[in-house]
């Protein structure tokens, strides 16, 4: 005779964990970039000397500039 039970892990008990468990990684992920985007919002980059920025170049990025991290 085998062991039948409707709430054993394999039913809907494990079922009910399951979607908890990914319905809390989702708001997880949700808060955290929600938390990212305000913090980067404003957050912007100011382009120095736009004239010498080449098509195809690795130096490119020092052209960019963090506003908020130069003022410090």
């Amino acid at each position: 005779m085998e062991n039948r039970s409707i709430f054993a892990l394999d039913g809907i008990t494990g079922m009910l964990i399951a979607v908890v468990l990914l319905l809390s990684i989702v708001a997880v992920l949700t808060v955290t970039s929600i938390f990212t985007q305000q913090k980067n919002a404003s957050n912007f980059y100011k382009i120095d000397n736009e004239k010498e920025i080449k098509m195809f170049s690795a130096q490119n990025a020092k052209h960019m500039v963090d506003v908020k991290q130069g003022d410090k």
